[in-house]
C-alpha cells in the first residue's frame, strides 16, 4: 500500500511538472461575425448585362454575395437612364430601410445630394467621380480608367497594320474620357505616327449611332477598334464584321464577339465595395473617395487567350502593367 502511494505521489509530481513545462497553447480570437444582415441596393443606368458599365457592378455584387453568403442581401433597379426614374429608386430604397444604396452612374449626383441628407444614417455611394459633396454619409468612387486604357493601347499599337486606329466614346466626362486619353497615350508611346480617330457620339446608350461611328473609322482603314459605355456593342458588332480588332474596358467582352475582342479592362468594383462595407461596421458612413486601379486589384486586363497573340505582345502588356503599378511609367 506504502508502495502504492509513494507511485502515485511521483506520477501526480511528474505530471505537475509535465504541466508546468508544457507552453500555454496561443491564445486565438475567433473572426467576428456580424449577425445583422447587410442590405444593399443599386442603381444602374442600362441593363446588368451590358457587358460594360452596369454589368460591372452587377458582377462585383455576386462576388461579394458569394464572399459574404447569407450575411448580404442586394437588390437592384436598371435601366434607370432617366435621372428622376433613378432618384425616385434611390429614395424608396433609403426609405426602405437598406444599409447602402449605391447609384452606379455619375449622373445621378445631384439626385444623391439632394436625397442623402434626409437619410443620415444611410450609406450613400456613388460614381465614377470623386466628389462627396461634404455629406457624411456618401462616399465616392472612380476608376483609374486611363491605366487600363495605355496597356490596351500599347497592344494596339503593337497589332495594327494599317496604322489607323478608331475610337468610339460616347460622353466626354468620367471614367469614359479616361479610358480613351490613355488609350491614345498608350498607342503614342509605341508609335506617335499611329492615327487614332476618336468620335464622341453624345450618348451611352445609343447603339445606332456607336454603329455609325464605328462604321466611319473603319471606312477610313481601321483595323484596330475600342470604345467605351453600354452602347459599344454596336461598335463591336461593325468590328466583328470587318474582321477589326477591339480592345474593350468595363467588363469583359469576349463573349460577345470571342473572335475579335483582343483583351478587355475589367472593373473589380469589389475592392472597392469591401472598404465601404467594412468603414460602415466601424461607424464611417461617407466622406471618403476610393480608386480602382491596376495596383488594388480594381482592374485587371483580361486577355482574349483564344486568339493565340504573339508572346512578345503577351511580354509588352504584362511589362507596361507593371511599370504602371510601380510608377516606371507615367500616363500623359
Amino acid at each position: 500500500m506504502k508502495n502504492l502511494v509513494k507511485v502515485l505521489s511521483v506520477l501526480l509530481v511528474l505530471g505537475l511538472v509535465l504541466v508546468a513545462c508544457t507552453p500555454a497553447a496561443p491564445e486565438t480570437s475567433e473572426p467576428v461575425v456580424e449577425d445583422e444582415v447587410l442590405r444593399v441596393a443599386f442603381v444602374t443606368p442600362s441593363n446588368i448585362n451590358d457587358l460594360a458599365f452596369s454589368q460591372s457592378i452587377s458582377d462585383a455584387m455576386i462576388v461579394l454575395k458569394g464572399e459574404m453568403g447569407d450575411k448580404l442581401e442586394y437588390v437592384y433597379s436598371e435601366n434607370m437612364f432617366v435621372v428622376d426614374d433613378a432618384a425616385a429608386a434611390i429614395r424608396d430604397y433609403a426609405q426602405k430601410g437598406f444599409d447602402i444604396v449605391i447609384a452606379h452612374g455619375s449622373q445621378y449626383g445631384s439626385s444623391l445630394q439632394e436625397i442623402a441628407p434626409d437619410f443620415p444614417e444611410t450609406v450613400f455611394a456613388w460614381g465614377t467621380t470623386v466628389d462627396t459633396f461634404g455629406q457624411p454619409n456618401i462616399h465616392a468612387y472612380e476608376a483609374a480608367s486611363d491605366q487600363g486604357g495605355f496597356v490596351n493601347g500599347v497592344m494596339a499599337a503593337l497589332l495594327t497594320e494599317t496604322k489607323v486606329i478608331g475610337v468610339v466614346g460616347p460622353i466626354e466626362t468620367g471614367d469614359a474620357k479616361l479610358y480613351v486619353d490613355g488609350f491614345v497615350a498608350g498607342v503614342h508611346s509605341v508609335d506617335p505616327s499611329i492615327d487614332v480617330r476618336v468620335t464622341y457620339i453624345g450618348s451611352f446608350s445609343d447603339v445606332a449611332l456607336a454603329s455609325e461611328a464605328a462604321t466611319t473609322h473603319l471606312s477610313a482603314g481601321a483595323d484596330i477598334m475600342t470604345g467605351s459605355a453600354q452602347m459599344v456593342i454596336g461598335a463591336i458588332g461593325k468590328a466583328q464584321e470587318a474582321g477589326a480588332y477591339w480592345f474593350g474596358t468595363q467588363a469583359d467582352q469576349t463573349s460577345f464577339a470571342s473572335d475579335v475582342v483582343v483583351a478587355s479592362q475589367v472593373y473589380h468594383w469589389e475592392v472597392i465595395f469591401r472598404e465601404i462595407f467594412a468603414l460602415r461596421a466601424q461607424g464611417v458612413l461617407g466622406g471618403k473617395t476610393f480608386s480602382a486601379n491596376l495596383e488594388n486589384g480594381g482592374q485587371v486586363i483580361s486577355i482574349n487567350e483564344g486568339l493565340g497573340l504573339d508572346q512578345s505582345v503577351l511580354d509588352k502588356a504584362n511589362e507596361t502593367i507593371q511599370g504602371i503599378i510601380a510608377g516606371t511609367i507615367a500616363i500623359p
